[in-house]
């Protein structure tokens, strides 16, 4: 179940880094929730040793504030990529920045459309131009994928661009 408002943006930038950290990890065999979350803040950070309560500073209390204040709102076993904020990588955002300007587009590109794109080689092209490395061109697709798995291929990619 996909959460009907995007919770992501509730979210502080500091909680959104260990949960992106969580679901990067590759150790983790359990399916990373808000539950999994918290007991990884609870237990301080990696590599310190000692009773809890010291180990803890006035982030970590206000980290599991945040969290408790999501599992009272969601529960303990919300998905914590719903929690997650999404931005495409950077080639992935000039492949869409490009969609946006061309003529040929006719209204605001869609992760599906930006897909059908990447098949019919609008990467390739960027690629040849020197708007993308020629190796990002291959992991463009998995990326939109996940994506589009993620928000449905009806999602306004525009919203997805990371500027840096």
């Amino acid at each position: 179940m996909r959460l009907p408002i995007d919770v992501a943006a509730r979210v502080s930038p500091e909680l959104s880094a260990i949960i992106d950290q969580l679901l990067n990890e590759p150790d983790i065999e359990e399916p990373v929730t808000l539950g999994v979350v918290r007991r990884r803040v609870a237990a301080g950070p990696p590599g310190e040793a000692g009773e809890p309560e010291l180990v803890h500073s006035d982030r970590d209390q206000t980290l599991l504030g945040e969290i408790d204040a999501l599992i009272g709102q969601y529960t303990d076993d919300a998905p914590a990529l719903d929690f997650a904020p999404a931005k495409a990588s950077e080639p992935l955002s000039r492949v869409i920045e490009a969609l946006m300007s061309d003529a040929n587009t006719p209204q605001r590109p869609t992760l599906g459309a930006v897909r059908e794109a990447l098949m019919q080689g609008v990467a390739a092209r960027l690629a040849g131009e020197g708007a993308i490395e020629a190796e990002d061109e291959e992991a463009l697709p998995g990326e939109v994928d996940q994506l589009i798995e993620r928000f449905g291929p009806g999602a306004l990619a525009e919203h997805l661009i990371r500027y840096e």
